[in-house]
């Protein structure tokens, strides 16, 4: 399995191996794409503008301002930007599977005892690609995709 470099990642989408909905060129970076924040879900309430304050020991979930296209040969790996990190915010990720098609929801924690600000349009995770080492016989939405064309947040 290799890891899409940047050129990689272009040539992809040039050829419709790929899709990232809205693209834009600041959010590539030399191994991944930086997924931005599109809605948040808060206490039960939803934001789609503006900034939220996450509270201490908040739980809180994301969805992707992005929406993805993966083909028959491509994974993802999920990873918080650091920059969350150094905050105190904490979260566990999944793969994006071969055949994935929607947006992401990522579920995530302040565990720092101070709220935190984030923004709609905030990058917040990034994506790396990787290449399987032979092409998927069935892909996420053929094994069933129980995510397959979400929109916005989807918690169960």
């Amino acid at each position: 399995m290799a890891i899409l470099s940047d050129r990689d990642i272009v040539r992809r989408r040039a050829m419709g191996e790929l899709e990232i909905t809205p693209f834009v060129d600041e959010h590539l970076t030399s191994n991944g794409y930086d997924l931005s924040v599109g809605e948040v879900s808060l206490g039960g309430v939803l934001h789609r503008e503006g900034a939220i304050v996450l509270p201490p020991s908040a739980w809180f979930a994301v969805a992707t301002r992005e929406r993805l296209k993966l083909g028959r040969r491509l994974s993802g790996a999920l990873w918080l930007r650091s920059t969350w990190v150094r905050r105190g915010i904490i979260a566990s990720f999944g793969v994006v599977d071969a055949g994935f098609q929607g947006g992401l929801t990522l579920p995530a924690f302040n565990a720092s005892s101070r709220g935190i600000n984030l923004s709609i349009g905030d990058t917040f995770v990034q994506l790396v690609f990787q290449e399987l080492s032979s092409e998927a016989d069935r892909t996420y939405a053929e094994r069933g995709g129980k995510y397959q064309g979400q929109g916005g947040i989807t918690l169960a």
